[in-house]
């Protein structure tokens, strides 16, 4: 009997153990139920109050932004003309000050290419800090060629300021006048020497970083355009050929006419066809890229004598090794500034006739700026007639040291 009651007390309290564990655990759990509750609710309050407050913060923004527009609805009209007039005024001086950057750019970037490249103007770029800073009128670059001695003197002795003349010239009416020729296919050969020889004894050359060749007149013209405005801050920047008579203070003061203009091409402006036939001069290789047979190119200057602006000339510096060239370099020039907002200036008394023409102009007082030949493109037989030229078309002397430019 002891036994039997001894196993039930102990049966009983194995139950009411069990009992306390199993209720032990279930404490436990509620207890770790509430803990995690509290863990948990915490972060999702904050993060519901933040979702609140942008949510509000939103909400503020586009009231106030739909406030703002009724405000601005109920503006004056007045007011919003001046401020669409103070908008277009800024944007304005932006784009001059852009302009002017990328002249600056163009020119020290050119200036840096002639120094990294061993180019042998030694003369222009070694010149004083005072007097690449100077401002000048217009940079005259004669093209001429290796053969061509005794046009170069033809023009020394008529329309070209020598000596101390020539540095008169540049010192009081700012104007810069070169002849400009490249290199020879062999450097430093006899050619060369020649051209050295004779620039020792005028100074009166710009050398180019160019091998000469007539189908290289393209090349050349943007060679000259980007050690010009390398060299000298001008105006204007004139090309001509070395068989053509120009009257300097006439040119100087046609181009002062369009000086506030920011891009102008100055010249006698025509349209000439077109030629694909081969064998022919002025054969264009590249017929086809101007339409079909027959068409006519787009408006240019004839290439004898035309004028650039600074910007113009900037804008060839900076974009040289990307534009194109034609067989004519005056077709090419053209076409550089197609799709540019270029101002195209056709002046008739930069391409006057050898007399009597340009002498009946003169005598009826108005003087041609440049003459030459169609028939030749140039001063037919200059060399010989340069002279007759310059006496019955000339402006006179005192014409230009009397000018005021």
């Amino acid at each position: 009997m002891s036994l039997k009651r001894r196993g039930f007390d102990s049966t009983q309290k194995s139950m009411m153990s069990r009992k306390l564990i199993f209720l032990l655990c279930i404490g436990c759990f509620c207890g770790g139920m509430l803990f995690t509750d509290k863990m948990w609710t915490v972060p999702e309050n904050r993060g519901l109050a933040r979702r609140t407050a942008i949510e509000n913060g939103s909400q503020n923004l586009v009231t106030e932004g739909c406030g703002q527009k009724a405000k601005d609805m109920k503006s004056d009209p007045n007011d919003i003309a001046k401020e669409v007039s103070k908008t277009h005024h800024a944007i304005q001086t932006l784009d001059k000050t852009i302009s002017n950057l990328e002249m600056e750019l163009a020119a020290a970037k050119a200036e840096q290419e002639s120094i990294m490249n061993g180019s042998p103007q030694s003369d222009n770029y070694g010149r004083t800090e005072s007097s690449r800073k100077r401002k000048y009128l217009m940079v005259i670059g004669i093209n001429t060629a290796f053969s061509s001695r005794k046009r170069r003197d033809s023009v020394r002795t008529t329309w070209m300021p020598q000596g101390d003349k020539r540095k008169k010239l540049e010192e009081e009416k700012g104007i810069i006048i070169r002849f400009i020729i490249g290199h020879s296919a062999m450097a430093g050969g006899i050619l060369d020497k020649a051209i050295e020889a004779e620039d020792k004894k005028h100074g009166d050359f710009l050398r180019l970083e160019h091998v000469e060749g007539y189908l290289e007149l393209s090349a050349k013209t943007k060679i000259y355009f980007a050690t010009a405005v390398a060299s000298w801050d001008a105006d204007f920047y004139v090309k001509v050929d070395d068989d053509v008579h120009v009257n300097i203070a006439t040119l100087g003061t046609t181009l002062l006419r369009h000086r506030s203009r920011p891009r102008v091409y100055i010249g006698c402006m025509k349209s000439g066809p077109v030629l694909a036939q081969k064998g022919v001069r002025y054969h264009e290789p590249e017929y086809w890229k101007f339409g079909e047979e027959g068409n006519k190119y787009f408006r240019h200057a004839t290439g004898q004598i035309y004028a650039i602006s600074k910007d113009l000339a900037s804008y060839i510096s900076i974009n040289q090794h990307l534009l194109h060239r034609y067989a004519n370099e005056d077709v090419s020039l053209g076409s550089w500034f197609i799709g540019l907002d270029v101002e195209h200036i056709d002046d008739r008394r930069l391409c006057c006739g050898t007399p009597p023409d340009c002498e009946w102009k003169a005598q009826a007082g108005n003087v041609c700026v440049a003459s030459f030949d169609w028939t030749c493109s140039g001063i037919c037989k200059s060399v010989e007639r340069m002279v007759e030229v310059h006496r019955r078309c000339g402006e006179g002397e005192n014409a230009l040291w009397g000018a005021a430019f």
